[in-house]
């Protein structure tokens, strides 16, 4: 068995040209396989042993950084394929205008994010030690470039390691602790520890540290999940409607009647009792509802029946010169007004805004919603009084993503979460954008209440757990009660800097002096 392994990995180090390429390229699309909807995380911890493996073949070569720069590039590549595939529905949405686009997505979009596993295969190619101290130079390397990933121009931190655990619940509570980045960080440790059972002398001392550490997590998860007590909020009833309107009919001039109906007739669908709140998806009115006297006599008398309203928007402003500018917004609807509005700060590249707009355009290039023009930006997370309910926090569709960034300066009692996620395809997208949110309930250790166009709409309590559920493309209503708030985590309390701290202990652990081959 040793001897099998000690060929395996010198098989993998001997690899080179188009043939190291297409492996680091088969690993990296396995490891995809991790994330949702598949689930199988210890493809992801093996990816990442695999990875090391080939990194050791870049000691003693002419330019070691750039071999490391291509291995990082080729792994990112087919991970970001494979496991962000839907992003390609996007541009089918209106097929006439974009699809031309698709093969230039399907290349540039992966390629693009690969260059921050690229730029980690190169530092850790530029610092490699041999013996067990290489799996820390890889995990820091690693770990750091994917917190850039989320950052990096407005940031893009979908698929990151730690989502990895999604089928895996207990596990999943770690982020409680740490963090999601955090909870990536000791995967990729743990993956690359892996590498050290392949060989001629097999080293167990790293491996089973970091199964034993994964061990506790779990023991952790375990009794958090049956010990945490969680309730639900007195007198909260929640609606949250699910219209299952098709991308490419929203804005048909010709739906735009049948599509208002099918949200007031879902509202006032008949139920267990008359809802307190119901929550409409993403940009769901087919008009700018803030300036529609028709839509606002029908949510003022909801409000009186005691119903109050949140739904996405868009919402149009004049400026002084009589330019229109137009925001993603979120209101929340009591006695025909808004009582508060909240403008969405993280905009989708070439969705929303268009990067270099004026260059672009040149070029033909278009975003993908209808509006002329750029939306606009809001200030950031907030927290908004909602009467008869504790305080929310709104976050309108991908702002979900970014985990330091969910909550402001006051803390709510929950997050409601409006999206439309008929962008993204039938299958993998939604099922990625619903893991986000449940990972952002367990750092937080708050609830949240998820309303999607075409689903997955969800009521997710403050550990994760989904309680109430309405699938994909799929028309009604769901009911629910809202879970409490439980106290704030060890990672809600300081937030980043549980990752700073394990990124300094693994670059500590890098400085190790050199050990055995």
């Amino acid at each position: 068995m040793k001897r099998l392994a000690a060929r395996l990995a010198a098989r993998m180090r001997a690899w080179r040209g188009w043939r190291g390429a297409a492996f680091d390229f088969f690993i990296g699309a396995l490891s995809a396989l991790g994330f949702a909807p598949f689930g199988l995380f210890p493809l992801l911890l093996v990816g990442y042993a695999a990875l090391v493996l080939r990194l050791d073949a870049t000691v003693g070569k002419r330019r070691p950084i750039r071999a490391g720069f291509a291995s990082g590039w080729w792994f990112g590549f087919g991970q970001f394929l494979v496991g962000l595939h839907w992003i390609g529905y996007a541009f089918m949405v209106d097929a006439a205008s974009h699809a031309w686009q698709l093969p230039f997505v399907a290349v540039l979009f992966p390629g693009g994010l690969a260059l921050f596993p690229a730029v980690a295969g190169a530092v850790a190619a530029k610092f490699w030690r041999s013996g067990s101290t290489r799996v820390f130079v890889f995990t820091f390397a690693f770990a750091l470039c994917e917190w850039l990933r989320g950052h990096v121009l407005t940031g893009f931190p979908w698929n990151v390691t730690g989502y990895g655990w999604g089928a895996v619940l207990p596990i999943m509570q770690g982020a409680a602790l740490v963090g999601t980045y955090g909870l990536g960080l000791l995967t990729i440790l743990f993956g690359a520890s892996l590498a050290e059972l392949i060989g001629v002398r097999p080293r167990w001392r790293l491996p089973a540290a970091m199964a034993g550490l994964f061990t506790a997590l779990g023991i952790f998860g375990l009794v958090r999940l049956a010990m945490t007590p969680t309730g639900t909020v007195d007198g909260v009833r929640l609606r949250i409607v699910q219209p299952n309107i098709p991308q490419n009919e929203k804005y048909t001039l010709s739906a735009v009647v049948r599509n208002w109906y099918r949200l007031t007739d879902l509202t006032e669908q008949p139920g267990a009792g008359v809802p307190t709140i119901a929550i409409w998806p993403e940009s769901a009115p087919p008009f700018l509802i803030a300036v529609n006297e028709d839509a606002l006599a029908w949510i003022r008398d909801i409000n009186i029946r005691g119903t109050i309203l949140m739904t996405g928007a868009i919402r149009g402003v004049r400026d002084e010169e009589g330019d229109a500018h137009y925001y993603n917004s979120f209101y929340i609807f009591d006695r025909g007004r808004p009582i508060a509005t909240y403008d969405k700060s993280h905009l989708v590249p070439f969705g929303e805004y268009l990067p270099f707009e004026q260059t672009l355009e040149k070029w033909g290039l278009k975003k993908l919603t209808g509006i002329n023009g750029s939306f606009g930006r809001g200030a950031g997370a907030q927290r908004f009084r909602v009467p008869g309910a504790p305080s929310a926090g709104p976050l309108i569709c991908y702002e979900i993503l970014f985990p330091d960034e969910v909550v402001g300066p006051e803390r709510p009692g929950w997050l409601v979460n409006v999206t439309d996620d008929s962008w993204f395809g039938p299958w993998a997208g939604p099922r990625q954008h619903l893991l986000v949110a449940r990972l952002r309930a367990i750092e937080e250790g708050l609830p949240v209440v998820r309303a999607a166009n075409t689903g997955i709409s969800a009521v997710i309590d403050p550990l994760g757990r989904i309680t109430a559920e309405l699938g994909l493309d799929r028309q009604g209503i769901l009911d629910g009660a809202l879970p409490s708030e439980i106290e704030a985590t060890p990672y809600a309390r300081i937030r980043g800097m549980w990752f700073a701290l394990l990124l300094t202990v693994t670059l500590i652990c890098t400085r190790r002096k050199r050990g055995r081959k």
